[in-house]
C-alpha cells in the first residue's frame, strides 16, 4: 500500500537501517542502492518521474527469511510483469532484488 501511495516514509520504516535494493534498470544488471538514505532517495526520484506508478502484486510467497512476490508494474498505457526476491532480518526488508520479464 505504501509503494501505489507513493509514501517512501512509510516504505523506508518497512526496510532495514543497512537495506540493499537492486533496481532493474538499466540493463543488464540495474541500479543497486545501499542504506535508508540511498534507497529512499531512489524511491522519491522514481515517483517523481513516474507520477501514475502502479504495482499489483500477483503472488507473494515466503519462506523463513526469504519472500518472493511476482507483480504487475503499470503506469499510464504501459505495464511489465516481475519478480522481487526480499530477505527479511529482525522483521524488516533487508534486501529486496527486482528482476522484469523482456
Amino acid at each position: 500500500r505504501a509503494l501505489n501511495a507513493h509514501d517512501v516514509e512509510s516504505m523506508m520504516a518497512l526496510m532495514s537501517d543497512d537495506c540493499v535494493f537492486e533496481n532493474t534498470y538499466p540493463p543488464p544488471d540495474g541500479e543497486r542502492c545501499v542504506g535508508q538514505a540511498d534507497v529512499g532517495d531512489f524511491w522519491r526520484k522514481f515517483f517523481a518521474g513516474a507520477p501514475t506508478a502502479n504495482l499489483r502484486i500477483e503472488e507473494l510467497v515466503a519462506a523463513g527469511d526469504r519472500a518472493f512476490g511476482r507483480w504487475v508494474y503499470s503506469w499510464g498505457e504501459g505495464h511489465v510483469r516481475g519478480v522481487d526476491i526480499f530477505r527479511i532480518q529482525d522483521g524488516k526488508i533487508a534486501e529486496k532484488l527486482s528482476y522484469v520479464k523482456g
